[in-house]
């Protein structure tokens, strides 16, 4: 019999117009497939650009139980993810992008940890970033079992986000009461609209734990995406405006509902 965790992964789609799509997509879809453990389910969260949908469903999913949401709404990430949540029919949640992938190992030790340690809400993997060639940058979450930043090995606290801003909620396992009680991503939020969410999770007194193993591999620095277009693209944003998305998510994360923030330039 095969192993199946209660687990949907979401994964958002906004365009297939991007570079190499097809190729990044394809293997997303295949890291799910060689699971000793798989997902419940895969909800795949789509905008209504003409054509999309069609060019979807011509991907092989021998294996998995995909449902196709449509997105006729704010398509950007955070929207993207929340209606994914919503649509969702399992217990858990996984965020998925389209140009990452799992680990063929990362639900069978997530199941593990959840049987293990049943009081824990969220478990981060540890993460692997590479650029579009597939060479290695460096490594996400791994902070969390640093002693100089954190007292309990292993768990991410609001102590130690208050002062290390570097992690990654791609790849994560999160209960899915957990994530809409808390409010989910904010769309109002640029930048450190991640930071902002584990900031008030643990705000809230959410357990989360980074399990020692690579889960995920995340591509960093991929021309388009959306870190990248804040860094070298058309949205380009100042070492200012990052100061300010910072200490913005130090002072939202106490509210759960999305408000609308804004950045002001300040005059010279």
């Amino acid at each position: 019999m095969e192993n199946i965790l209660n687990v949907s992964v979401i994964l958002p789609i906004n365009s297939f117009k991007n570079r190499d799509f097809d190729t990044y997509f394809d293997r997303a879809i295949k890291s799910i497939q060689i699971q000793h453990t798989k997902p419940s389910e895969v909800v795949i969260v789509h905008s209504d650009e003409d054509g999309l949908k069609t060019k979807l469903e011509t991907f092989d999913y021998s294996g998995l139980t995909v449902n196709f949401i449509e997105n006729k709404g704010k398509v950007d990430f955070s929207s993207q993810i929340n209606l994914g949540v919503e649509n969702a029919k399992s217990d858990y949640i996984s965020i998925l992008e389209f140009d990452d992938e799992y680990s063929t190992i990362w639900f069978k030790n997530v199941k593990r940890y959840i049987e293990s340690y049943p009081e824990v809400e969220t478990f981060l993997p540890l993460v692997v970033d590479t650029d579009e060639k597939g060479m290695f940058v460096g490594f996400t979450n791994e902070a969390t079992f640093a002693a100089s930043l954190n007292t309990e090995i292993g768990y991410l606290t609001n102590e130690v986000l208050m002062n290390y801003q570097n992690f990654q909620t791609s790849g994560m396992v999160i209960k899915k009461s957990t994530y809409l009680d808390n409010g989910g991503l904010k769309p109002s939020f640029k930048l450190t609209f991640v930071y902002e969410f584990l900031l008030r999770l643990t705000y809230n007194s959410v357990q989360i734990m980074t399990i020692p193993r690579i889960g995920y591999k995340h591509m960093n620095f991929r021309e388009g995406s959306i870190f990248w277009n804040y860094k070298n693209g058309q949205n380009r944003i100042s070492d200012d405006e990052v100061a300010f998305w910072i200490e913005s998510a130090k002072k939202e994360h106490f509210f759960t509902s999305d408000r609308n923030i804004k950045y002001e330039p300040q005059e010279a």
